[in-house]
């Protein structure tokens, strides 16, 4: 078997600084960034989704971002498979791959090398089943789950995100077996991969809502409710529309609430979705975490990650 090759992975919430780490580190090691997010792949929606400009990205390469019209489909197969090419494309040339983002479903089965081949499709079903979340929401749909497959049920509660409740229930009528035997039969393949993981996060969860408030606020000094209007008037994939940031100005957009109360929405959904991450990222016991505000600046911090890559580097 191939020696694997060595990625870092940095995750946490929203607003925790994942890019600005990603980016200093892909600078002292002489990495790339493979963008591990579900909405930064989308053209024409850069404020939301917090998406790094040129200032930020320092001149590191920056890999699966921005690419795809917003009524594109995507998945996480798709992304796992394209990642994977960037990732043996940097290693290839001698750099280290990095993958930073916050969407955990695309980096663990990444890492985990969960293999997606095969996989059952029923379009009729499928829109069946958005016509059940549209009616009564998800809690029917995540009930339907959990008679066929209760662990997948509980894995996906937290996000509650219907797409992948749906698929989830899509795999198991289509294949006949739940994706979670699909995944515990992937893992018994070695991942080509060895992750030196770090997640951000801070101790006080006060300053990571604060920090959140404040992106907001910044977002719409930079044109947020312009890109909304221009996204709320494009044509949207199933994904896309999911975004945090668009439906919750649609109110204020169409005249029918004050901006005041939009943008309240929008902190609470942020901080709310926030929550959900670090409730997935916690279940991996292999990352090293980081709490911002135990540090007196941002180089102590990165400091400390150094330290914990380079012992990675040479221990995993």
């Amino acid at each position: 078997m191939n020696k694997p090759i060595t990625v870092i992975s940095v995750v946490g919430p929203t607003a925790s600084g994942k890019t600005r780490l990603a980016v200093e580190l892909a600078k002292h090691y002489e990495g790339e960034i493979i963008s591990a997010d579900s909405m930064q792949i989308y053209r024409g929606m850069n404020i939301a989704t917090a998406k790094p400009d040129s200032e930020e990205m320092q001149g590191i390469p920056h890999h699966l971002m921005d690419f795809l019209p917003p009524d594109g489909t995507y998945s996480v197969a798709m992304f796992v498979e394209d990642a994977k090419r960037c990732i043996f494309d940097i290693s290839g040339r001698g750099k280290l791959p990095i993958i930073a983002g916050g969407t955990g479903l695309y980096v663990d089965s990444l890492l985990g090398n969960i293999r997606f081949e095969g996989e059952g499709r029923d379009e009729k079903l499928t829109s069946e089943l958005w016509d059940e979340y549209n009616a009564d929401g998800i809690e029917p749909l995540l009930e339907k789950l959990r008679q066929v497959d209760s662990e997948a049920a509980e894995r996906l509660a937290p996000g509650r995100n219907p797409k992948r409740v749906i698929r989830a229930l899509e795999f198991y009528k289509t294949t006949g077996k739940t994706i979670t035997e699909q995944i515990n039969e992937s893992r018994l393949i070695p991942s080509p991969f060895k992750a030196v993981k770090i997640g951000l996060n801070f101790t006080d969860r006060q300053r990571l809502y604060d920090r959140i408030d404040l992106r907001v606020d910044s977002m719409l000094e930079r044109g947020l409710i312009e890109e909304a209007k221009e996204v709320l008037n494009s044509p949207l994939s199933s994904t896309s529309s999911m975004a945090i940031g668009y439906k919750e100005l649609a109110p204020y957009i169409n005249g029918e609430a004050s901006l005041e109360a939009c943008v309240e929405k929008l902190k609470r959904e942020t901080r709310r979705y926030a929550k959900r991450q670090l409730t997935w990222f916690r279940r991996d016991k292999e990352i090293n975490w980081l709490y911002a505000d135990d540090y007196n600046s941002f180089e102590e911090l990165f400091a400390e990650a150094v330290k914990v890559t380079d012992k990675g580097l040479v221990y995993g």
